[in-house]
């Protein structure tokens, strides 16, 4: 299992754009934003709970799963086994879920370097950024969102430098330690902006509307922006939008957005349960 390391680009897993949904698919959970960490733990501990718990018969996570991913070589050695504990547990998990369901991951604009060798550790599918489902006679364009963002021009300057493949190599060619105090540095600056009252990242509608025409698709979802609504663009074109997940805030957040043959319903942990109990 080939690990990224000096002036290597981070291992692009055979990721897919175009996902036909079986026959057999009754129900589809979507999940994006969870910024998983060690600590605090109850994002995580949620999470976990809905890993072993859902009965959907596919997972789609639209990015974010992690607050941060600097590498796969920073989180599993030489041989494929996990060298950090947190991170090992949430790809341990990932593979129990994907043992009875398939599993499709996007990366998002916090752990977009989460390559090939993760991945297939855990029997996970990537996909494009943006995807497409098609479910029936529907399609539904999937995407993590920061790249629809368009006026938000200082994010988008950042998101094309560290998507190149230069920036990349030369960020997975640095030591553990340094990527690691750049990737805190990184957050510790978004995280001021957002304080500070700085711009509130919104997806910008002609383009959303653009892609879905492109992709002869009715319904774009996505996550990034942390505000969960449905958005009507006109013309029968749809943007729903996901929530982000928080363990911590009162009263926490952990929403599941799922889709089935009545359309798609915002669910909480406690009404998955229900429903899974019917």
């Amino acid at each position: 299992m080939g690990m990224a390391g000096a002036g290597q680009v981070a291992p692009s897993s055979p990721r897919i754009g175009l996902i036909e949904a079986a026959p057999h698919w009754r129900s589809i959970d979507f999940i994006s934003d969870l910024h998983l960490q060690a600590e605090p733990a109850a994002t995580f501990e949620l999470w976990q709970a809905f890993m072993l718990g859902t009965d959907a018969d596919a997972l789609f996570i639209l990015g974010d799963l992690f607050e941060v991913w600097i590498g796969d070589d920073a989180v599993l050695d030489s041989s494929g086994a996990t060298s950090r504990p947190f991170e090992g547990r949430c790809l341990d998990l990932m593979r129990t879920t994907a043992g009875r369901m398939p599993v499709y991951f996007m990366p998002g604009n916090r752990d977009f370097l989460l390559g090939s060798a993760a991945l297939e550790s855990c029997g996970v599918q990537g996909l494009d950024d943006p995807a497409l489902l098609v479910l029936g006679p529907d399609r539904f364009v999937l995407t993590h969102g920061d790249a629809l963002c368009l006026s938000d021009l200082e994010y988008q300057a950042f998101r094309t430098m560290v998507r190149s493949d230069a920036w990349q190599s030369e960020f997975l060619g640095l030591p553990v330690a340094e990527r690691r105090g750049l990737a805190r540095q990184m957050r510790e600056k978004s995280a001021a902006r957002q304080k500070s009252g700085g711009f509130l990242a919104e997806v910008d509608a002609d383009s959303a509307r653009r892609l879905l025409q492109d992709r002869q698709a009715r319904t774009m979802i996505h996550g990034h922006t942390h505000r969960p609504a449905d958005h009507d663009l006109g013309r029968g074109l749809k943007r729903v939008v996901l929530s982000d997940w928080d363990g911590s805030a009162d009263p926490p957040r952990s929403q599941v957005l799922r889709l089935d043959a009545t359309g798609w319903q915002r669910l909480s942990l406690a009404e998955a349960s229900a429903q899974r109990g019917r």
